[in-house]
């Protein structure tokens, strides 16, 4: 078993109290596993998922323990965690400009990264310009700043940067919203890539896509207002959903040839 999450509760501080974000979540992500984690916006998704390696204020850490590969994580402790971070668990944020520096180029900001591991990047440089190369980008962008790459590419390098030291686990925040469909399947397909390449050993995907999840998910975990909802597979999540609101979800996704045309008769009146 990679992760296993048991009764963890996350707040938020604020100037009239608590605020309840993530209320006893018990689930686990087995090695190997994809597992897409669904919710709309606000319910705590991402909270939960950034809980797991960055707690940071206004966060608040109530209760709950959390552990990988049978080690437990200090996801109390900022500075305890960083025996954990990028090595055994990695995170690609929701923008990448949020993890690179736009003041710096691409590969001596790798380099500072892998100095704090006491790793030469000299050593590791032939194993980043390959991974570079199966995401189609080129080693010429190690000499650029991230505002001379595209959105795409900006994700993509940040991929990279993020499972270089081969995390067992991945969490990978709304990483396709900001992106047009051909990039979004692009990225999706390089995620799988990485879990069969050993890159990576487990990935939570965060997403309110559930379209997105249907192909690439092993598992999908659906919360809402801050609680876990349902886990299971993706078949099952699709076919025999338990959960009304995971039922209201699948439901809201378009579906090809569909017409609405009472709205067209209100459009021409």
């Amino acid at each position: 078993m990679a992760l296993r999450v048991e009764n963890l509760r996350i707040y938020y501080r604020t100037l009239r109290g608590y605020v309840h974000a993530v209320e006893g979540a018990t689930f686990s992500v087995g090695d190997g596993e994809i597992m897409g984690l669904a919710g709309e916006s606000g319910c705590g998704k991402t909270t939960l998922g950034h809980s797991l390696i960055y707690l940071k204020p206004p966060m608040a850490y109530i209760e709950g323990r959390v552990f990988l590969d049978g080690r437990e994580l200090p996801i109390w402790d900022m500075d305890r965690m960083n025996e954990f971070r990028f090595r055994h668990i990695s995170i690609i944020p929701q923008y990448a400009m949020n993890a690179l520096n736009p003041t710096r180029r691409i590969g001596p900001l790798i380099a500072d990264l892998l100095a704090t591991q006491g790793i030469d990047f000299r050593q590791i440089l032939p194993e980043l310009q390959r991974r570079l190369d199966l995401v189609q980008l080129s080693p010429e962008v190690l000499n650029r700043y991230p505002f001379e790459l595209s959105g795409g590419m900006r994700q993509r390098a940040v991929m990279v940067i993020s499972t270089l030291l081969n995390p067992s686990l991945l969490i990978a925040d709304e990483i396709t919203s900001a992106l047009d469909v051909s990039t979004q399947r692009a990225v999706c397909e390089m995620i799988v890539e990485f879990r069969n390449r050993g890159f990576v050993r487990s990935t939570i995907f965060i997403t309110h896509d559930m379209s997105i999840l249907y192909q690439i998910a092993d598992t999908i975990l659906v919360m809402y207002a801050g609680q876990l909802a349902e886990k299971a597979p993706v078949e099952t999540i699709f076919r025999s959903p338990r959960h009304p609101y995971t039922r209201m979800l699948i439901a809201s996704l378009p579906r090809v040839g569909a017409r609405q045309p009472h709205l067209f008769r209100r459009q021409r009146q």
